[in-house]
């Protein structure tokens, strides 16, 4: 049975809060991710179309590892499109014509505002949760951003 945000402590609460808010754009940028797999155009369409796909299977699967470290600790993870729509720093995918450069900025925009979420997760979880492995999976979830944006933006010769 999940814990009711009522019955959690104030750091748990709001730890609660903030893993669920990077849960969301995890799950925000699975279906923008795939969107741009599917309606990728132009020359590099074969590496791109390949590239996203790497990306939205990273995004499930950092998505699953962030859930089921919530409900190891007793928390309760967001789990509904409503929820994440709602709880997301990082938008929907619009249209974008299939550029495939207006695809890579957004997705470096994204990835650097989700890698700064997860950082202030981290230090939330490690100094006022004192929860020293929830930290370790949302740096470790940074790293991988930071060298994705690196290789994102390489393709974008930047």
């Amino acid at each position: 049975m999940a814990v009711k945000e009522k019955d959690l402590a104030k750091p748990a609460k709001q730890l609660q809060q903030t893993l669920n808010e990077q849960l969301a754009n995890w799950s925000v940028a699975y279906f923008k991710l795939h969107h741009f797999h599917w309606y990728v155009k132009g020359p590099h369409f074969p590496v791109l179309h390949a590239k996203f796909e790497e990306l939205y299977n990273l995004s499930a699967l950092k998505l699953d590892e962030l859930a089921e470290r919530m409900l190891a600790i007793g928390l309760e993870p967001a789990s509904t499109m409503k929820e994440y729509l709602s709880l997301a720093s990082i938008k929907e995918g619009g249209k974008t014509g299939g550029n495939e450069a207006d695809m890579l900025e957004i997705v470096v925009a994204d990835f650097e505002k989700m890698a700064e979420g997860l950082k202030e997760a981290g230090t939330m979880a490690e100094e006022e949760a004192e929860d020293g492995p929830t930290a370790d999976l949302l740096y470790g979830q940074v790293e991988e951003l930071q060298k994705q944006i690196w290789m994102l933006k390489a393709t974008l010769g930047k």
